[in-house]
């Protein structure tokens, strides 16, 4: 009885909560909002309609810039090398390595960075350059940079596949083919340099692997013997300041 008394009291608390919200919104209902952008005669509007979405476009693509048109690709992928060869398995964590290729990215990138801003971006936002001519100023610097890494192989062949005519320089090189270009150079440096970080690490694993065998051994898994050999030469070497050494001096060419 007691439940039954506590449950219809509930509901009729409910109920009329309900039915004092409803009238309390009908008499006094919420007013409508409305967002105008521009003046009144909507040219101004259409132009600033027109850059919010040009904003957005390139905001949405900045991470494919970032993975693509800087030393980001390869930084990450050296790191990611370096991870597997000590096999570590999740140490670092990504988070880590994420981070310190985009710092690292950072400081080699400053450079054409600061070109940019002094060529391109200081220039516009004091109206001395109109927005196309501003991006052609910016596209120049970054195509200076991955044009110094790009070979020549690769960048011809998205060349001779778009049938485009041989650029007389950097300026002329079109993004289109310049992008893909240096994102496969990158990967193909990034690789080279992950063998030599593998070598010292698989000489480890092979003796302790031709050890145990010799020990009659062969039911005690390698790895766990060779990991804390290679995690003590790795520091012993210092490791960490020899790969971001290389990763900075490879950049310095």
């Amino acid at each position: 009885m007691k439940f039954k008394a506590i449950a219809l009291t509930l509901t009729t608390l409910f109920a009329m909560s309900v039915l004092w919200t409803s009238q309390a919104y009908a008499a006094d209902p919420i007013p409508g909002i409305n967002i105008d952008i521009g003046s009144s005669d909507g040219t101004s509007g259409a132009s600033n309609t027109i850059n919010i979405i040009l904003l957005l476009t390139v905001l949405s693509i900045a991470p494919a810039i970032l993975v693509l048109m800087t030393s980001f690709t390869r930084i990450i992928i050296v790191l990611g090398f370096v991870r597997t060869s000590l096999g570590t398995q999740q140490m670092p964590p990504n988070q880590v390595l994420v981070g310190l290729a985009l710092f690292l990215t950072f400081f080699i990138m400053a450079p054409t960075i600061g070109d940019v801003n002094q060529n391109a971006l200081q220039p516009y936002l004091k109206g001395e350059l109109s927005q196309t001519a501003a991006l052609d100023k910016a596209s120049v610097s970054v195509k200076k940079f991955m044009f110094q890494y790009t070979r020549q192989k690769d960048l011809k062949l998205f060349l001779d596949y778009s049938k485009a005519a041989p650029p007389t320089g950097v300026e002329d090189t079109p993004l289109t083919a310049l992008v893909p270009a240096y994102a496969i150079s990158e990967m193909k440096t990034a690789f080279q340099m992950g063998f030599m970080i593998f070598i010292p690490f698989l000489i480890i694993d092979m003796v302790v692997s031709s050890t145990l065998m010799a020990m009659g051994m062969m039911m005690l898994p390698p790895v766990m013997i060779s990991l804390p050999f290679k995690i003590l030469l790795f520091i012993l070497v210092d490791g960490w300041y020899l790969v971001v050494r290389s990763l900075l001096l490879s950049y310095n060419t």
